[in-house]
């Protein structure tokens, strides 16, 4: 298992805030209480986009570069930074501690907190983005959720090929490498890590690491039955 942030990130996929990264070992420690310093240290308070009527920001702590659109019923809460030519759509959530990079989707219903989006990153649809890390050009599928919270105490522990690491967060979703893909209602398990170029099905439940190129596929069994008698409108 490779839990660098290399491994995961080629490129300056979010410009100048790719120094978040800059001595991190593995790649998870670029979240929690490092990532909200980081924004404190640098954030640049100021709306260069358009905030259409009908969307809400809440706090003087949210930076919105230019060309960014923020359609009406969306709502942000600050602190965020937000890049140039993004589209925050109609119903999303944004809450706090986020980086959302340059030409970025962040959908209907999509739900984004304590997380880091690379530019090209796009969660159109009905998405939760908990603790997270979206490479370049990631896409998220309608109704994906990447879950932050264990259901039992304690830390998030990564347990792979026998070797366990103690992430010291208690909340931890996934990191998901430059160019992947997850189909629509596939769900990540706390703390999971997915390479580069990897694609999941949809309706696939992942946890742990998948290495680059990888192709997560849900083999399901469907029982295709032909009716001998048309059904009766009135009973059904």
């Amino acid at each position: 298992m490779n839990t660098n942030p290399d491994y995961y990130f080629h490129g300056t996929g979010l410009d100048e805030h790719m120094k978040i990264f800059e001595g991190v070992e593995h790649v998870w420690q670029a979240l929690g209480g490092r990532l909200k310093q980081y924004i404190d240290s640098v954030i640049r308070p100021g709306i260069r986009g358009r905030i259409l009527d009908g969307a809400w920001l809440m706090g003087d702590d949210i930076e919105i570069g230019e060309g960014t659109v923020v359609e009406p019923g969306a709502l942000i809460r600050g602190p965020v930074i937000i890049g140039r030519d993004t589209e925050v759509r109609h119903g999303a959530y944004i809450r706090g501690n986020v980086i959302i990079g340059n030409k970025c989707v962040v959908g209907h219903a999509t739900e984004v907190k304590s997380s880091i989006l690379m530019d090209g990153a796009k969660a159109g649809h009905f998405a939760y983005i908990g603790d997270s890390i979206l490479g370049r050009n990631v896409n998220l599928g309608a109704g994906t959720k990447l879950a932050n919270l264990k259901v039992t105490e304690g830390s998030v522990v990564l347990k792979i090929g026998g070797t366990s690491f103690d992430t010291g967060l208690r909340k931890f979703g996934a990191v998901i490498g430059d160019f992947s893909e997850l189909g629509c209602n596939s769900v990540t398990n706390p703390g999971t890590l997915i390479g580069p170029h990897s694609r999941v099905y949809p309706c696939t439940s992942i946890k742990g690491f998948l290495p680059e190129k990888t192709i997560v596929k849900l083999r399901q069994q469907c029982s295709i039955i032909t009716l001998q008698e048309t059904p009766d409108d009135d009973k059904v």
